[in-house]
């Protein structure tokens, strides 16, 4: 059951405090159900595609090609939180409109859907007031930026989650740890593994190229996961046994 804590941010009286074990085991169940109701198993990378139909079936609207720059620069996605209603996503026509950034795309998809699916009841309990909407037009949305996509400061602990729930969405940890164990095991490897070794560099490329992720989407994952950490925790079994 989900923990509440004082929000310091001001925006609601209390907020979700989820760990991340929490959110690993509610996003793998749900992008596993969502997978095998529409293929009959589930399978990754998630296509885009399955990701769209995803927000879409959540939320009462997805603008794919919404003009975002009037709130500001590198901003990618925004959700429309609205009492009563589903939430409304929007995604940056650029994102769409460059078929290079389609990881980035992804990513954007993923991240809105945290906020649809681990915040949108917040609204309903406490929607803002006429008076903050007056003063505040923007009071019942999340902008999201780029470079908070994936590892904002937990200080923000909106864009924290979300962030969050886009890697354990896109790249679920009971698929990410096999994947770990059998490269581990096979290049007898224990401990944390530094992030910019080559084994650590391996694992990365790995992730990337399994779940259709950027590298730095799968450098974040891992080092949340805490299985990359800055450096090598120790030496590998065969350097131990030398």
């Amino acid at each position: 059951m989900v923990k509440y804590v004082a929000d310091k941010t001001g925006r609601f009286s209390q907020r979700p405090h989820y760990k991340p074990d929490e959110l690993d085991r509610e996003c793998e169940s749900i992008i596993a159900t969502f997978l095998k109701g529409r293929h009959g198993k589930a399978e990754f990378p998630v296509s885009t595609e399955d990701l769209t139909i995803l927000i879409e079936r959540d939320t009462e609207s997805l603008d794919a090609y919404a003009d975002l720059s009037g709130y500001g620069a590198n901003v990618e996605g925004a959700t429309i939180f609205q009492p009563g209603r589903k939430p409304r996503v929007l995604i940056s026509d650029k994102l769409q409109l460059d078929e290079h950034r389609e990881n980035r795309l992804r990513t954007t998809l993923a991240h809105e859907y945290g906020h649809v699916r681990f915040h949108a009841y917040l609204w309903e309990a406490e929607p803002p007031g006429p008076d903050l909407l007056r003063r505040n037009p923007n009071a019942n949305m999340q902008v999201c930026y780029r470079d908070g996509m994936l590892d904002a400061a937990q200080t923000d602990w909106m864009e924290w989650q979300a962030g969050y729930v886009c890697g354990a969405l896109l790249m679920p940890l009971s698929r990410v740890r096999a994947i770990v164990r059998a490269y581990c095991e096979s290049h007898g490897l224990f401990g944390v593994i530094g992030q910019n070794d080559e084994h650590g560099r391996a694992l990365i490329e790995i992730l990337k190229s399994t779940f259709q992720v950027s590298g730095h989407a799968a450098r974040i994952r891992l080092l949340k996961l805490g299985i990359l950490g800055p450096a090598s925790a120790g030496p590998s079994l065969f350097d131990k046994a030398r």
